[in-house]
């Protein structure tokens, strides 16, 4: 199958060369380059293949009601691309306010919704780095998102019928970059699966991975027992033409043309075969991690179950679409379709945990890989937030992040110390018992002394953002952006400016440059990347992709 890609993506890049480089220099049309890619890589999966979920020897029928008795059960539930006004206990919801979201609500009202809380990184791949490891991806080189050099190429010389500022390709870089199927973790990180292997729980991946497709960086070798997940970044929702399907094509945006052309319908079990699942996308990996509770309800397990909704391509089931009848947009209609589903699937998640008798010593902590993306050509995703998905503004890093465990930690905590996904992994290893890794820094806190002391701003620590020479610190309320296209400070108190307002750099020369030392004392202990970002784009931090921009907008470029 690898070998396969690669000969196709080679494929692509002869064709864009001799045949499409000459438009994209001139911000020209795509449908030469998705006609390549439809010829070459779209690729056919086997029918839908029945998932059987172990069960383990000898827990098949343990009495339920032990389960009070034995270390908690840990879901964690990731969203790929969620918005922060997605959902309706944070900014009032989608539209305004008229597609709630009770379900993911439940879990912060229940639980500890954490005020200040931040991703590990401003794009996918990253992120899900420091969620697995608990520590700065740029500590093992996980610094940018695994990207094919071919389409890398075509990102750097594209131009949307939007955007003033022109793509970068760094060409001088090919020198140092890697196979795309070589872009995975290290298989000496240690995950949470590998973590809470060691204490004897039952590991189970369901969804999305992005952390290396080649079978040596796959999910189920890097700690899970078991694994159903999709190949590469992301996947379909239902095929283009499906009788259930409404579809929104986002046609000024290359990304979104290439993920119709090269999309893919399909999941692997393990190291199996790719085949097509059930039925639609999200439903269907509810479907699964229920079977993987039932299979596993009798012993301590970790679930980690990472939806891709509601990152594009945006593709809702017709009867959510039909029960939005009242959102006159067509993609805003798509897009709070596909959120209004992926809360009832969690929801879903949640009754089958009542059903079992496991409601109340099972840890759900649910976040998002980043926040809402400017490529949906949505206005408000993010309220009321500046910025979005690949930049460093609130917009793009300021997530979700709730903990409910009701034998565990009280409801309706609101923690207000900030955050981080790397958080994740040092807290459930103080829930479950499992010891810290000594042999390298962990860079994550336990946060379960803080959710007993909600008003405890916590241990006066900073945090830390970067991606090539887009660099940030959070310092107590103090935020430092560092960038050098534009070559700019941005400097915000977010204690009184929390929207990221009020630049306040040329007024404090000194904490800047004290906040830039320790920026720099900071990259003084990470390693380079083990790959290079090869393409920048310009991101408008106040405008969306289907607005018009100009040359007076603020904007930063970001790296893959």
């Amino acid at each position: 199958m690898l070998k396969k890609i690669a000969i196709a993506i080679g494929l692509l890049l002869s064709a864009l060369v001799l045949v499409v480089g000459g438009l994209y220099a001139k911000g020209g049309s795509a449908e030469v380059l998705l006609w390549v890619v439809q010829i070459f890589l779209r690729e056919e999966h086997a029918p839908n293949q029945e998932v059987t979920w172990a069960v383990p020897a000898g827990k098949s029928e343990s009495p339920q009601a032990s389960t009070s008795t034995r270390p908690p059960n840990v879901i964690l539930i990731v969203a790929d691309d969620l918005g922060y006004n997605d959902i309706s206990l944070n900014g009032g919801g989608l539209a305004k306010g008229t597609v709630p979201t009770p379900f993911i609500d439940s879990l912060a009202q229940q639980g500890a919704n954490f005020a200040n809380s931040y991703s590990g990184n401003a794009t996918c791949a990253p992120s899900r780095a420091a969620i697995m490891t608990g520590r700065y991806p740029t500590r093992f080189g996980y610094e940018f998102t695994p990207t094919p050099k071919q389409f890398m190429k075509v990102i750097g010389h594209y131009k949307g019928p939007n955007q003033v500022h022109d793509a970068i390709y760094h060409a001088d870089r090919e020198k140092d970059l890697i196979p795309y199927e070589t872009m995975g973790l290290p298989r000496s990180e240690i995950t949470l699966a590998k973590l809470l292997k060691g204490q004897g729980y039952r590991t189970l991946h369901v969804g999305k991975w992005h952390l290396g497709d080649a079978p040596e960086f796959r999910s189920h070798v890097h700690g899970f027992d078991e694994a159903l997940s999709f190949p590469h970044a992301s996947s379909l929702y239902l095929p283009e033409k499906d009788a259930n399907v409404v579809n929104s094509k986002q046609d000024f945006d290359v990304i979104d043309k290439f993920q119709w052309a090269a999309g893919s319908f399909g999941m692997r079990f393990n190291g199996g075969e790719l085949f097509k699942p059930k039925r639609y996308v999200t439903d269907y990996l509810t479907d699964e991690a229920e079977k993987a509770i039932e299979a596993n309800r009798n012993q301590p397990f970790f679930l980690y179950l990472a939806y891709t909704a509601p990152h594009t391509p945006l593709q809702a089931t017709k009867e959510d679409y039909q029960a939005l009848a009242h959102i006159e947009d067509h993609t805003l209609r798509v897009y709070a379709a596909m959120v209004r589903n992926l809360d009832r699937n969690i929801g879903r998640v949640l009754q089958k945990l009542k059903d079992k008798g496991l409601d109340d010593n099972t840890i759900v902590i649910f976040t998002s890989d980043n926040g809402g993306a400017h490529y949906v050509g949505l206005d408000d995703l993010n309220k009321p937030y500046r910025g979005w998905k690949a930049t460093f503004f609130e917009g793009g890093i300021r997530v979700p992040m709730f903990i409910r465990w009701p034998a565990g930690i009280p409801k309706g905590v609101k923690p207000q110390l900030p955050v981080n996904h790397m958080d994740i992994f040092s807290t459930v290893a103080a829930a479950t018992g499992a010891k810290l890794p000594a042999d390298r820094p962990i860079d994550g806190i336990n946060l379960l002394p803080q959710i007993a002391k909600p008003a405890d701003k916590g241990p006066d620590r900073p945090l830390f953002w970067r991606t090539d020479s887009y660099r940030v610190i959070r310092k107590g309320d103090w935020k430092l952006q560092v960038t050098q296209n534009p070559k700019k400070d941005w400097l915000y108190h977010l204690a009184v400016d929390p929207t990221e307002q009020n630049n306040l750099a040329s007024k404090e020369p000194e904490r800047v440059a004290s906040m830039k030392k320790e920026l720099e004392a900071f990259n003084a202990t990470q390693v380079k990347p083990s790959w290079p970002s090869m393409a920048e784009a310009a991101i408008v931090i106040d405008k969306h992709l289907r607005q018009k921009s100009l040359p007076t907008d603020e904007y930063v470029f970001y790296g893959n």
